[in-house]
């Protein structure tokens, strides 16, 4: 049998691959509130012949893309590369309520499996004594509607707990809605989340650095894989037109003895009890490139979200925020090929979750890791090792 050693160009990396994972099979699984991928040293060929990944993005997309990258191929050497990192991300300002939209051209089978892959992680960390540093933790409230909505049981409804319609005793404190479903789903507070992704993912032995990329052009000759994780960064930098901004803007308040979430069908106002505030939102602006708080918006959510909960009009507002989605008709997670002199580079995508970036942030990470595993053993890179 060729050693790694003897072999050379595409062969080595195939080997390369064949033997990390062999070594990755012996190891005994083990229960981890976690689940962390536990891996045994890198031999001294994996630290001389490693793949190198940069992944462009450091919000819960790109943050978790990388820490899967990092834990899963112990292979590849990984990069984040990005100008802004928590508290200044898009990330940051989200409500982080596990309550994805269904995507009208992806098979509901993929969703699904993003959606639980996602819940599954985030409740394992919620039953963990990392939970108050990770900012994850069940939330219970109410989402109602003015008319009973076309499809009342989205796929969503399957994995959260206790769903079930509401009662017209219960309905009695909504008299502007019909129709309503209670549930516990997930909350995760990305001001916390997002630092506790990135010491797991120095943990993993990933490396990041402040840097803008305004071109992937300017990665091919030092990475052998791109991840793209720019949001809607992605529209300016591989030039998708189908990428567009949907602004943002809520209201932090102080408004402690709320307990319960609640959110209108319509998804423009909602009430999200968190750690340190009461989140209210909110506005869901297509096309709409401001970053500036308007003051119009502010009232606008104030007096909606008054008129579900009469206890805020007491409420101090703490902090306006705004921030801008990036929408896609159909997020995009796929692959594609670089041309780079004599060699190719792999690009895979992972962007486009508009207001669903937390709620599918796992499994469309664990898919892009299957991406690049399987274009790397399909067509072991011809870089410099």
């Amino acid at each position: 049998m060729m050693s790694i050693a003897m072999a050379a160009g595409p062969e080595r990396v195939k080997l390369l691959l064949n033997r990390t994972e062999l070594t990755c099979s012996l190891v005994p699984r083990r229960r981890s509130h976690l689940h962390i991928l536990h891996l045994p040293p890198a031999s001294l060929s994996c630290r001389m012949n490693t793949v190198k990944v940069a992944v462009v993005g450091a919000g819960v997309i790109g943050l978790s893309t990388a820490v899967c990258l990092a834990e899963a191929l112990p292979y590849c050497s990984v990069n984040i590369l990005a100008e802004k990192f928590s508290p200044d991300t898009t990330s940051d300002g989200a409500a982080g309520i596990l309550m994805p939209k269904v995507f009208p051209d992806i098979p509901v089978e993929r969703q699904r499996r993003w959606f639980k892959q996602t819940f599954d992680h985030l409740l394992s960390i919620v039953e963990s004594p990392e939970a108050p540093e990770a900012g994850v933790y069940l939330s219970s409230g109410y989402h109602i509607f003015k008319e009973v909505p076309t499809d009342p049981n989205p796929y969503w409804t399957d994995f959260v707990f206790g769903f079930r319609t509401m009662t017209v005793h219960e309905m009695k404190r909504f008299p502007k809605h019909t129709f309503g479903q209670a549930f516990t789903t997930i909350k995760c507070e990305c001001s916390r989340y997002l630092p506790w992704l990135e010491k797991r993912f120095r943990k993993a032995g990933g490396q990041i650095k402040c840097e803008k990329v305004t071109d992937l052009q300017q990665l091919i000759s030092h990475y052998d894989v791109i991840v793209n994780c720019s949001g809607l960064g992605s529209h300016h930098l591989v030039g998708d037109e189908k990428v567009y901004p949907v602004r943002g803007q809520i209201l932090k308040v102080h408004a402690t003895w709320l307990k319960n979430f609640i959110r209108d069908g319509d998804g423009n106002t909602y009430i999200y009890p968190g750690i340190d505030h009461v989140t209210l939102g909110g506005t869901r602006q297509k096309d709409d490139w401001r970053l500036e708080v308007d003051k119009g918006d502010s009232k606008g959510i104030m007096e909606r979200c008054s008129q579900l909960e009469p206890s805020l009009q007491k409420a101090q507002v703490l902090e306006e925020w705004v921030g801008l989605r990036p929408g896609r008709r159909n997020l995009r997670v796929e692959k594609e090929w670089l041309q780079a002199q004599d060699r190719q580079v792999l690009l895979v995508h992972n962007y486009g979750h508009g207001g669903c970036g937390i709620s599918l942030s796992w499994g469309s990470a664990l898919d892009t890791v299957g991406l690049v595993r399987k274009s790397l053993h399909e067509k072991p890179l011809r870089a410099k090792l």
